[in-house]
């Protein structure tokens, strides 16, 4: 009886880890059929708004579509730096001067294939003074690159690669029917994740006085754009182009702009057919209205451009443009701001008439005027300084024929615990040289969050650095 309860026993112990696992895997198989859908059920939502599966379908089909026309670019740049503290160099000059050396650096952009022979629209500042351009496919194919044309004051590049086959090119919309509310898709690069798709909004149109480029005419949406983006395509829910993704506001959230596709096209056209971009000039001096002004010009509300002169033998003197007119339309289009006339005319057509209308002492009259090329050495469409819109560190900038100076510092501010004075010329934003407001905000778009700022300012004949915290 001994003999055979202790083999009993002997065989209990052995069957127990079998039954302990086949309870365990009863019980994980139960659990997971809880959270896990399997073939046979049914999801928790059986039948989703028919508008939502129609939405996620186009969205779908736009990626698929316009993925492959998007690409990866690649610059590096070589620049100079020198191996002693720019601290000493600055207070001994040329007797502190240390040695220079040089120091590569790579940036990430976006473009869109144009054309099914390699043209490439992007950023001029995607590829801006880069000695090697590499452009990646979505099929991870790597092209050398060379750079058409650059146009600093739109922001806007054509680079070309060299292809035996037929690459996929995108379809272009037409910018000026976009209406806020509409679908936005962005497709990129950003921070080097490729093909990445956003989805949101048209948030506004003809966005100008953002003080990012010279032209502006922006396309603002809430899709996300971030660093990396830069010259990838914004479309429509047809898959169109309709802009260029180039900036954002770097203290806000879901504010985004992107160039026009309407403008980008036109600049493109010339950079690939001379290299270069032809402007057209009226030859005037404006200013902006404000409410007292616009008043006391018989307006009912701010529009128009003041002109405070006109320049000798230029088409606006032929066409008998006065000094004391507002502009008030530029062939057709309203004129609402000094910077909308600049770029209606920038890029209206040369040696045809164009209709100006004007308000004269009260009276409406409607002008000709014959546009003819902008050359470097004219004098720019407005001699008013500007202002920027958007103080930084409780500092005020304004242009003036010497660079960017400190109009205002807010008492109790960051830069005015610094030391920051007004007057103070800015040279440099965390040792990028600044010479108009356009520098300014690309410097603060470069500022990563929490990073401390540090200025170069000309105080009469003295330099000094001023170091900033960042901002919370």
């Amino acid at each position: 009886m001994y003999k055979l309860f202790s083999r009993l026993f002997v065989a209990l112990l052995l069957a127990l880890p079998w039954l302990l696992c086949a309870g365990c895997t009863e019980q994980q198989e139960t659990r997971l059929t809880t959270t896990v859908r399997q073939a046979e059920s049914s999801p928790p939502v059986e039948e989703p708004a028919s508008e939502l599966l129609l939405s996620q379908r186009a969205f779908i089909e736009v990626s698929e579509k316009v993925t492959p026309t998007v690409v990866n670019i690649r610059a590096e740049r070589v620049r100079e730096v020198g191996r002693v503290n720019p601290l000493f160099e600055e207070f001994f000059g040329d007797l502190f001067r240390g040695p220079r050396s040089e120091q590569r650096e790579r940036s990430l952009g976006s473009g869109f294939i144009l054309s099914a022979d390699g043209y490439i629209l992007t950023n001029e500042h995607v590829v801006s003074g880069a000695e090697e351009v590499k452009v990646r496919l979505t099929d991870q194919r790597v092209f050398p690159g060379t750079v058409v044309g650059v146009d600093p004051k739109t922001d806007i590049a054509v680079v070309k690669i060299e292809t035996e086959e037929s690459l996929p090119a995108v379809v272009l919309g037409d910018s000026d029917l976009l209406k806020v509310g509409q679908w936005a898709l962005a497709i990129g690069n950003p921070f080097g994740l490729d093909s990445t798709l956003t989805v949101g909004v048209i948030s506004a149109t003809g966005r100008t006085d953002v003080g990012i480029e010279d032209y502006e005419n922006f396309v603002q949406t809430d899709a996300s754009i971030n660093p990396g983006n830069s010259g990838g395509p914004l479309l429509n829910i047809y898959g169109e182009v309709v802009g260029v993704n180039t900036a954002i506001v770097a203290s806000g959230q879901g504010i985004g702009f992107a160039i026009p596709i309407n403008l980008a096209r036109q600049i493109a056209d010339q950079l690939i057919s001379t290299g270069e971009v032809t402007r057209g000039w009226l030859g005037v001096s404006i200013q902006p209205l404000d409410a007292e002004l616009a008043k006391s010009f018989g307006l009912d509300r701010v529009t128009g451009a003041l002109v405070t002169q006109v320049l000798p033998g230029t088409p606006a003197e032929r066409a008998e443009i006065k000094r004391g007119d507002v502009l008030l339309s530029f062939n057709g289009k309203p004129v609402r701001s000094v910077k909308e006339l600049q770029l209606l005319v920038a890029s209206s057509a040369l040696a045809k008439k164009i209709p100006v209308e004007v308000l004269r002492e009260g009276t409406r009259l409607t002008l000709e005027v014959i546009i003819v090329a902008r050359e470097e050495n004219t004098v720019p469409v407005t001699q008013v300084p500007e202002t920027d819109a958007m103080p930084w560190l409780g500092m005020s900038f304004a242009e003036s024929g010497d660079g960017v100076l400190v109009t205002e510092v807010a008492p109790g501010s960051v830069a005015a615990n610094a030391g920051v004075q007004p007057g103070d010329r800015v040279m440099a934003v965390n040792r990028h040289p600044t010479e108009t407001l356009t520098d300014i905000t690309r410097a603060r778009q470069r500022i990563r969050l929490k990073e401390s700022v540090l200025l170069l300012l000309q105080r009469g004949d003295a330099h000094l650095y001023i170091a900033l915290p960042a901002e919370d």
